[in-house]
């Protein structure tokens, strides 16, 4: 019996995604980091479901454009589970664009964690010790042993982890819905996706002030003072600053523009 049963349709969508996440990296920006190859993956999903609707199409698209960003492989297996929520929108209309969003954030930190720690820690250093030992003994064949180890059984992982996504998609959707937790499981996936995001502000924005203020033969530095109010106030308070002036519309190129700018000018007077 076949492990995957799929209509010619889906399987040809299915090959086209596959070929197209291996340019995952290629549309990777510091802005959305790997929104803009979500989106190339998942066009051939979006052009096939929304053939009569020019509108959802553009929409669609747009929307898997958001930020996202987690390992390379298991990238696959979210595409494929953003695939089945599609086509569970459009047929059905049972599952919303926050729903398919909150999920897809929801995800990124733990298959990071999972794509990391297996490929990353375990998979490259085993093909790498076979290889180094092959290569010291002057041996061409490591270096292929390598490539066929580790970038072979990531393309395998992902040619399946594909697949797996989009089954386990529709029948898990199927099932949420007959048992009524479609709204239980929407918030939770806000509620984790937000986790997530808060997390990554806390880890990768810093605000490195440097401003001591002189009172006498006192001097009182700024930055400890702001936090032992709240540590990391600034961190949230830049960051809820340029979501502000992103929903006002500002470029988002501008405003790393405009941080560099200013962190001259501040550097220059000794205030960063």
């Amino acid at each position: 019996m076949a492990l995957f049963n799929y209509t010619k349709e889906e399987k040809k969508i299915l090959n086209k995604m596959f070929l197209l996440s291996g340019s995952l990296f290629a549309g990777f920006t510091m802005v959305k980091m790997e929104g803009n190859g979500f989106a190339l993956t998942m066009s051939p999903a979006i052009n096939a479901l929304y053939k009569d609707d020019d509108a959802g199409r553009k929409a669609a698209l747009k929307r898997h454009t958001n930020f996202f960003n987690t390992h390379a492989v298991m990238f696959n297996f979210i595409a494929g589970l953003a695939y089945a929520m599609e086509k569970e929108k459009v047929e059905k209309g049972s599952v919303t664009d926050d729903t398919i969003e909150n999920i897809k954030v929801a995800l990124m930190g733990p298959t990071a964690g999972i794509g990391d720690s297996f490929f990353f820690n375990v998979v490259r250093v085993i093909a790498a010790g076979i290889a180094i030992g092959l290569c010291s003994q002057g041996n061409f064949l490591g270096t292929l042993i390598f490539i066929a180890l580790y970038g072979g059984l990531q393309g395998v992982a992902k040619w399946y982890l594909l697949r797996i996504g989009y089954t386990m998609g529709t029948t898990f959707i199927d099932k949420v819905f007959q048992s009524g937790l479609m709204g239980a499981l929407t918030k939770s996936a806000a509620i984790v996706g937000l986790t997530m995001v808060g997390a990554m502000v806390a880890q990768m924005v810093y605000v490195g002030l440097a401003w001591t203020i002189k009172v006498g033969d006192t001097s009182v530095v700024v930055l400890d003072t702001i936090n032992a109010i709240m540590p990391g106030l600034l961190s949230i308070g830049l960051v809820f600053l340029l979501v502000n002036l992103i929903k006002k519309g500002y470029k988002p190129i501008w405003l790393v523009l405009g941080i560099m700018l200013s962190s001259v000018v501040l550097a220059f007077f000794k205030i960063f």
